[in-house]
């Protein structure tokens, strides 16, 4: 059984690290509240941007612009894979390069090339180490991006896919639902399928509107600002789930501070008890074998 010294020395270790996990606790919760005002914020105008676009788009051919057509042949895909700077966020960096490997080795199945932009460090470290190449590293920034760092890549990826360079571009990031509950997401941002895709409900009930100059002239402006919308908006999603999941996992380990010290304690009192009971019965020895003397 460890001395008493040893288990004093334990439990003071627990409770300096519960401090540690309660003080990151707090913190993640306020930058948690600050993500959560941006990403709400921010939700309206890119769900009534992606409204306005699905109007649009069902009302002309795919072949009016070159980020809205299909390419007959896709030989080359790129990933954007977007985590945190930072770890102690229990599972989510790894989930989101998981889904982000399975992706890929998917893609490599039917026959494509695969590269990765990587944002966020956590991401960027896994990738090195595997045998997809990476474009591109964006790292430290998850904390003090804005809308220009969206700009920045959505227009990178346009270029290139203008180019042709690459065929299909794909997002993975972490989806923000709730503290509770953040959702690993893979969403294809080019070519831009999914606004010409209308919804049961879309076609339901239409819009009704009427554009000048033309329906072309309007898609030609809006359909690169919805890249960088998409790409924006994974950013700001990834960023307050992030905060979520680290404030859960601190919670997690204040909670398993608490038990670790009371078991410890436990330990204490049993060895502590042991020690007493053991320096009585040799009082009571030393009296017994002094009264026979």
């Amino acid at each position: 059984m460890p001395s008493l010294k040893d288990i004093q020395r334990k439990i003071s270790g627990v409770k300096k690290t519960k401090q540690i996990t309660k003080a990151m606790n707090m913190v993640a919760s306020a930058k948690l509240r600050k993500a959560q005002q941006r990403i709400e914020r921010f939700r309206p105008y890119a769900d009534k941007f992606y409204e306005m676009l699905t109007d649009l788009s069902s009302r002309t051919d795919a072949s009016v612009h070159p980020l809205l057509e299909v390419r007959e042949e896709i030989k080359k895909v790129v990933i954007i894979l977007v985590t945190a700077d930072r770890g102690l966020a229990g599972s989510f960096n790894v989930n989101l390069t998981t889904k982000a490997r399975k992706l890929a080795l998917e893609k490599e199945a039917a026959g494509k090339t695969v590269e990765f932009i990587c944002v966020g460090k956590k991401g960027r470290d896994v990738m090195r180490k595997q045998k997809w190449p990476i474009l591109s590293e964006h790292v430290n920034v998850m904390n003090t991006f804005d809308f220009n760092l969206g700009v920045e890549l959505g227009t990178k990826l346009m270029n290139g896919y203008l180019d042709q360079e690459y065929d299909e571009v794909n997002i993975v990031f972490g989806q923000f639902i709730s503290f509770a509950k953040q959702e690993v997401t893979a969403l294809q941002v080019l070519p831009i399928t999914s606004a010409a895709e209308l919804d049961e409900e879309v076609q339901a009930a239409p819009s009704e509107y009427i554009y000048e100059p033309s329906v072309e002239g309007i898609l030609s402006e809006l359909l690169p600002r919805f890249v960088n919308v998409q790409v924006y908006r994974g950013l700001l999603d990834t960023n307050a789930s992030e905060h979520a999941a680290r404030m859960r996992a601190m919670d997690n380990a204040t909670k398993n501070c608490d038990d670790l010290a009371k078991s410890l304690t436990l330990i204490y009192n049993k060895a502590r008890q042991s020690t007493i009971t053991r320096e009585l019965m040799d009082i009571v020895g030393g009296a017994e074998a002094l009264k026979s003397a």
